[in-house]
């Protein structure tokens, strides 16, 4: 048997029992002059040989949003497409093409997929949608909350938990809204990352519905309580290492950013922030995010 054909082996996703681990990673973090700035414009970082976390610029979008790409034996699916359009200034396309690309070198496939899907509508989580428009083998799930519901199957059952098959790397999908109606959050038993978009992130957790927001939280508790869940992955970094201290909005330099990956107990944390807040609107600050509502 020669390496190509035993490379070609489906990989088995299901051994083991995923294990905590940091990331290690020195994100980028924009720079003072944004004119001037010599980051990548996408920053590609592998947790695993199957798994990669990217990061865009914040010299291209202040947001600086997180990505993520993860592969199975059938289809790679990438959530979010970040906050530009342009594939000049934001070359996700490519960036992802090349990852595709170096993937299958390593595991070679006789045709191989790539599903694009959303943790919620924001503009810097779609923006890079129409990149991938006639990419063969792709599937873009709009992230408009009735797309969003029907290809999960959410319609009928809010607060089932949809399948997403990758080929024997199976994700757990939830629907989270409070942030946005049509948040999503992702559970990947192989590495145990529960990605949690904006409804969690070292950040500003901003609630358009809080009776929502609440359940969502409690639901992600209670599915957590049933699973080993390695770290909370979010789609930014807005605090900085001074608890309760925040980045100002549309900052395009962040020295001093905490890690991006979070214990699974900031749930927790976050219940008990409810509850502390109650009726309350405004911008109500906590050691390591701020809830504003």
């Amino acid at each position: 048997m020669d390496s190509s054909t035993a490379d070609a082996r489906p990989i088995d996703f299901t051994a083991g029992t995923p294990q905590a681990r940091p990331l290690d990673v020195a994100w980028i973090h924009g720079s003072p002059s944004a004119k001037h700035n010599t980051d990548p414009d996408i920053q590609v970082h592998a947790y695993d040989e199957h798994t990669f976390v990217l990061r865009q610029n914040m010299a291209v979008n202040y947001e600086g949003p997180f990505l993520f790409l993860l592969f199975g034996n059938e289809r790679a699916v990438l959530i979010d497409t970040g906050a530009t359009e342009s594939a000049e200034f934001f070359p996700l396309r490519r960036v992802v093409d090349e990852l595709v690309g170096q993937w299958l070198a390593a595991h070679p496939r006789d045709g191989y997929g790539l599903l694009v899907l959303h943790s919620h509508a924001h503009g810097d989580h779609v923006a890079g949608d129409a990149q991938f428009a006639g990419r063969p083998d792709t599937v873009v799930v709009p992230a408009a909350p009735e797309s969003v519901r029907e290809f999960f199957g959410f319609t009928e059952d809010p607060d089932r938990v949809a399948l997403v098959d990758l080929g024997g790397r199976v994700l757990e999908c939830l629907a989270t809204p409070g942030h946005h109606a049509a948040a999503v959050t992702y559970y990947d038993p192989p590495t145990g990352l529960l990605f949690t978009g904006d409804t969690v992130y070292p950040g500003r957790l901003y609630v358009s519905d809080w009776a929502a927001f609440g359940r969502s939280i409690d639901r992600l508790i209670a599915f957590a309580a049933d699973r080993p869940v390695t770290h909370l992955l979010g789609c930014h970094i807005e605090m900085t290492t001074e608890p309760g201290v925040d980045y100002p909005i549309r900052t395009t330099y962040q020295p001093n950013e905490p890690p991006l990956e979070l214990p699974v107990g900031r749930l927790l944390d976050i219940r008990r922030a409810i509850d502390e807040i109650g009726d309350r609107d405004g911008r109500h600050p906590y050691p390591d995010f701020v809830i504003c509502r």
